[in-house]
This record gives structure tokens, C-alpha cells and sequence, in this order.
């Protein structure tokens, strides 16, 4: 199948032509979909994009015209994507619907032990042959109770990982999963309990209706001073302007994101030697206590293969005019 790769990486390339083995024939593009862009996909049977795209109702409409069937996304969250427009003009759309759990916990975990423990600035001051321990001191994290936002596959590892650090563990979701109450003693509260009772908070909900903005002014003012927010999840999740407020007043200790509420033009893409004028992003990066990580969480050896995979096993079961289990969108297979 003849299908156009928008948002093409230099480090996903390789793993997506290993994992094609020259079945379809690919075209690889830096620039992201756009509703300018959108016309490049003219000839494509299939497209793929990232969570960097957009495919709002007007893209997705146009990517009909130019004769595109299909949009398989190389990310397990499909919140750029207009489902109802792809539903209603019969473009076909799959997902990745799991790459690496483990990739994301264990990043999340990451930027939380960076984050109590200084590291960047500790690494900055050997670098300069400073071994001044002033102001590197943290904490714990042992005994500390830790509230996960979201207990899926990603909330269960994390759930697993911090009970080995001898965490008490709160959890809260729409499904309960038994199994981790069992085997790790997590308690499930309400959202707001939670927030109220955590020093740490780890985030692993997809964005829609009902998590934009969850953590808000109102929940932050129910936080322990200096809790600990880690976003793995999507930027969204959070209202950022509420966030840095609850960092400047103190309520929150430090934050530690891969993900930014505005990060679509600006992540995944050098702009060093550009002028920024996001004013969150600079005040945020300005910030001794938070830790940004550019969506990186998934960039593991292991992730980067099973998205390839999966995402060359949704081409070949629409080239065969099957259907994947991997879709979206609910359109009757079509016949040759």
C-alpha cells in the first residue's frame, strides 16, 4: 500500500522499514499534518502520522478529496484525531493501542528521582568541578504515599515500581482494578481524596472530555504543600496556568513533565535557535523545581519496534481489506 509517513523522525525510520521489509511502499516526511500539508497525502492510499498531527474535520476531509482511506497513528492516544468526521466520511483509523508501558513508567519514575534528588543541578556543579552540597537535599521516597491518576497498563507498572520503593499507594479511575489492591495494597479514594493525601502524584489518563484540566486550582489548593505532580500523560491534563501558579505559591514542590498542554509545533523539533513566545513554556523552563522532558517517555529500543510492528500490521490487514483490531473508527471492511 502506498502510504505517506508525516512527522517522519531520523530515529523511527530504521525500526519502520525493518518492520515493513519493503511490503508497502513508504514515503517519509519531516513536516506534521496540517490543514496546509494535508495535500501532500494527493496519491496516498494510507497515511500515518503522530501525535504531533492534526486531523481535525477539516483535514480529515480534505485527506478524503485527495483520495487517502486510511490513517494509522504510530501513538496509543488518538486526541488529534476527529474519529466522528473519519466515521462519517468512511476514512478507516487504527492506533497503537500499547507499545511499552513500561517505557512511560519507568520515565515517569525517572523524572521523579531527578527531580528529589537534584540530579541536573548536582551534575551541573561536578561538571564545574563543584562539589558543594547546599540545597541538594530531598527526600524519601520510601513511606511516602503516592497517588496514581489512571491505574491501566501504564498506572499498574508505576503502581508495581513504587511499592518496591515501599510506597503507600492511592489510586483513583473509572475501573477499579482489583489485582493491584490485592497484590500491592492500593487503596482506591475519590480524586479529590487523593489529591489531599498524596506527596507524590503520578498522571496516566488519556485526554478527553472529562480529563482536560483535571488538575485545576481547585484540586492544587487541596494538595500537600510540595506535592510532587509527574505528567506522562498527555499536557492537557493539566491546566498549566494553574500549575505554575500553584509552583509559584509554593503548594506544589516540584513538577515533572514529558508532555505540555501547547506542545504541538514545538515539541519534537529544534528550535535553538529560535525566539520563543509561549510564555509558560519559558516560565515553566525557567524554574529550578520542574523537569521537562520533550515527549520522550516512549523512546525506547522496545517501544520504537512495536509501534513499527503494529503500525505495518494495520497496513497489511487494510491491504488485504480486512480489518484490525487496532481500529477506531467502526466502518464495514470494504470489498475490492
Amino acid at each position: 500500500m502506498k502510504t505517506l509517513i508525516y512527522s517522519a523522525k531520523d530515529f523511527e525510520i530504521p525500526y519502520l522499514e525493518k518492520a515493513n521489509c519493503k511490503k508497502h511502499k513508504f514515503t517519509f516526511l519531516e513536516e506534521s499534518l496540517s490543514s496546509e500539508s494535508a495535500m501532500k497525502a494527493i496519491g496516498y492510499k494510507a497515511i500515518s502520522i503522530s501525535s504531533a498531527d492534526e486531523a481535525s474535520p477539516i483535514v480529515i476531509e480534505k485527506l478524503k478529496d485527495f483520495g487517502v482511506e486510511y490513517i494509522t497513528l504510530r501513538s496509543v492516544g488518538h486526541d488529534n484525531v476527529n474519529l466522528n468526521s473519519a466515521n462519517t466520511i468512511e476514512i478507516r483509523v487504527a492506533n497503537v493501542p500499547a507499545y511499552s508501558p513500561y517505557a512511560i513508567a519507568e520515565h515517569a519514575v525517572g523524572l521523579l528521582l531527578t527531580l528529589n534528588r537534584k540530579l541536573i543541578e548536582s551534575n551541573k556543579r561536578v561538571k564545574s568541578f563543584n562539589f558543594d552540597l547546599n540545597h541538594l537535599i530531598g527526600f524519601d521516597i520510601n513511606e511516602k504515599t503516592v497517588g496514581i491518576i489512571g491505574t491501566g497498563k501504564i498506572g499498574a507498572i508505576i503502581t508495581k515500581i513504587m511499592h518496591g520503593f515501599g510506597c503507600e499507594l492511592l489510586g483513583c479511575d473509572v475501573v477499579k482494578n482489583e489485582e493491584l489492591t490485592k497484590k500491592y495494597g492500593m487503596q482506591y479514594q475519590s480524586l479529590e481524596a487523593l489529591c489531599k493525601n498524596s506527596d507524590i502524584i503520578s498522571l496516566h489518563v488519556p485526554l478527553n472530555s472529562e480529563t482536560h484540566h483535571l488538575i485545576d486550582k481547585n484540586l492544587i489548593d487541596k494538595m500537600k504543600p510540595g506535592v510532587v505532580i509527574i505528567n506522562t500523560a498527555r499536557g492537557a491534563v493539566l491546566n498549566t496556568k494553574d500549575v505554575i501558579k500553584g509552583l509559584e505559591r509554593g503548594i506544589i514542590g516540584a513538577l515533572g513533565i514529558d508532555v505540555y498542554e501547547k506542545e504541538r509545533g514545538l515539541f519534537f523539533t529544534n528550535h535553538s535557535n529560535d525566539i520563543i513566545t509561549d510564555e509558560m513554556i519559558i516560565k515553566l523552563n525557567a524554574m529550578p523545581n520542574v523537569l521537562i522532558t520533550g515527549h520522550q517517555a516512549f523512546l525506547t529500543d522496545e517501544a520504537l519496534t512495536n509501534i513499527a510492528e503494529t503500525t505495518i500490521y494495520n497496513l497489511d490487514c487494510w491491504s488485504k481489506n480486512g480489518v484490525t483490531e487496532n481500529e477506531l473508527t467502526k466502518i464495514v471492511s470494504k470489498k475490492k
